[in-house]
C-alpha cells in the first residue's frame, strides 16, 4: 500500500522523524485554514501517488491567504499524470541550505535490507544512480544485527555530507530504520531530506509503501485506505480478492501461483507478445475464483486474448477443468482464451475442457505453445 505525501509524513511522526508543521485540506478554505495554522509563507503541495509534482504545476509557495486561495482553486481537480489531485498539504515552508536523499528497502538480490544515501537530492535517485553512481552511499543491513549507530556514522561519512549535518542525519537515519522495521514498510524514502541553514535535519519530503502482508499487525493501517487512487482494474482485482498487477500489454494472464504467473509473463514476452498483467489465483483455482479472474482481466479494454495457465499440484486438473467450465457459463468473455493444464490429473482435466474447446477457447499440451498461440491471437507475431 503507497501512500500519500501526508500519510508518509504522519506515519514517520510515529516514529520520532522531523517533518514540517503542516495539515492536509480537501477544500479552498480549509487550505487556507491549514495555512494560517501553520504560520506563511507555506507550501501547497497536491497530494498523489506519481512523481513530477512540482514540473506540472502541482506545488506552489504562498505567502499569504490570498495566494493560497489560488493556488488551491488552480491545483484542487488538477491532472497529474493521470491522477486527479483531491487533497492538499499545506506546510509552512522550510529554508533551505542542503537537500540529500535517503531511504530503505529490500535488496532480494543480496537477502538482505538495502540503505541508499546521497548528498545529491531533490531529484531522481534514477537520474543521480544512472550518470553518478559513485554520489549514492549504499549499505545492506542483515535485519538479524539490525543498524547500530557507530554503523550509520559511517556510513553517513561515506556519503560525504556537510559536516554540520552529520548528527542529525545519524539520528533521522536510525528513527528511518526503525520506521521501516518495526513499521512493516517495503520502502521508506525522504527525498529531499533537507539541512536548513540554522543547522537543522529535517524530512521534507515522504515516500512509504507498507507491506499488506503485515496488515494484520496494523488495525491503524485502515485510516490510510479510501483515498488510494488505484487503477479501475486492480480496485475490481482487490474487491475479489485476488493477487493483481496490471500492466500494459495485451495477453491478460491468469496462473495459480506467484511463480508460474511470472513465469508465464516472461515467456509471453520471450516468444512477441506483451502481458496484460500479473494475476495469480493460488491454489483455489475453483469455479468462482477463475470467474473473479475472467471477470477482471474482462474489464481491459487492451486485452486481446487471455491466457490462463495451470500446474495441479496440490490442486487437482479435472477440479481445475470443471472450474473453468463453469466460469465461463457465468461471464460473457470478449477476447479468445488459451489455456495450458498440467500436472495432476491433467490429463481428466485436458478430456472435460475438450468438450467447450473451439476456435475462441483453444487447449494447449505446452506452456510454450499456449504462449506463441495466445501472442498470435494478440495481434503479435509470435517467435
Amino acid at each position: 500500500m503507497d501512500l500519500f505525501e501526508y500519510q508518509g509524513k504522519q506515519y514517520f511522526a510515529r516514529f520520532g522523524i522531523p517533518v514540517s508543521a503542516g495539515g492536509v485540506a480537501d477544500s479552498v478554505d480549509e487550505a487556507v485554514s491549514q495555512a494560517d495554522k501553520a504560520g506563511y509563507p507555506v507550501v501547497v503541495k497536491a497530494q498523489v501517488q506519481v512523481g513530477g509534482r512540482g514540473k506540472a504545476g502541482g506545488i506552489k509557495l504562498a505567502d499569504d491567504a490570498d495566494q493560497v486561495r489560488e493556488h488551491a482553486s488552480n491545483i484542487l481537480g488538477m491532472d497529474i499524470k493521470g491522477h486527479v489531485v483531491r487533497r492538499l498539504w499545506i506546510e509552512h515552508a522550510s529554508d533551505i541550505d542542503k537537500e540529500y536523499y535517503a531511504s530503505f528497502t529490500l535488496d532480494r538480490s543480496e537477502k538482505k535490507l538495502l540503505g541508499m544515501l546521497s548528498s545529491q537530492g531533490g531529484v531522481e535517485i534514477e537520474a543521480v544512480a544512472d550518470k553518478s553512481p559513485e554520489a549514492i552511499a549504499r549499505i545492506h543491513i542483515d535485519p538479524v544485527e539490525g543498524l547500530s549507530a557507530e554503523v550509520t556514522r559511517e556510513w553517513v561519512g561515506r556519503a560525504n555530507l556537510d559536516p554540520k549535518a552529520v548528527d542529525g542525519t545519524v539520528d533521522i537515519l536510525q528513527k528511518l530504520y526503525t520506521c521501516f522495521v518495526e513499521g512493516d514498510a517495503d520502502l521508506v524514502e525522504i527525498n529531499p531530506l533537507i539541512l536548513t541553514p540554522e543547522g537543522k535535519v529535517h524530512a521534507l519530503d515522504a515516500k512509504v509503501t507498507l507491506d499488506d502482508n503485515a496488515a494484520f499487525r496494523h488495525p491503524e493501517w485502515d485510516e490510510f485506505r479510501g483515498l488510494e487512487q488505484l487503477d479501475p482494474r486492480d480496485a475490481l482485482a482487490k474487491e475479489k480478492g485476488l493477487q493483481y498487477v496490471g500492466l500494459d500489454g495485451t495477453v491478460g494472464i491468469i496462473a495459480n501461483g506467484a511463480g508460474l504467473a511470472m513465469s508465464t509473463c516472461d515467456v509471453v514476452n520471450q516468444v512477441g507478445g506483451s502481458p496484460a498483467n500479473f494475476l495469480d489465483i493460488g491454489g483455489g483455482a475453483n469455479a468462482e475464483v477463475m470467474a473473479n479472474a475472467l471477470e477482471v482481466i474482462n474489464t481491459d479494454e487492451k486485452v486481446q486474448a487471455i491466457f490462463i495457465n495451470i500446474f495441479g499440484g496440490i490442486t487437482r486438473g479435472d477440479e481445475v477443468a470443471n472450474g473453468i467450465v463453469q466460469a465461463l457459463s457465468s461471464v460473457d468473455i470478449r477476447p479468445p482464451i488459451v489455456i495450458r493444464l498440467d500436472g495432476t490429473n491433467a490429463e481428466e482435466g485436458r478430456a472435460i475442457l475438450k468438450d467447450t474447446e473451439s476456435d475462441r477457447f483453444i487447449s494447449k499440451p505446452t506452456m510454450l505453445e499456449a504462449a506463441r498461440t495466445a501472442v498470435e491471437l494478440a495481434g503479435g507475431a509470435a517467435k
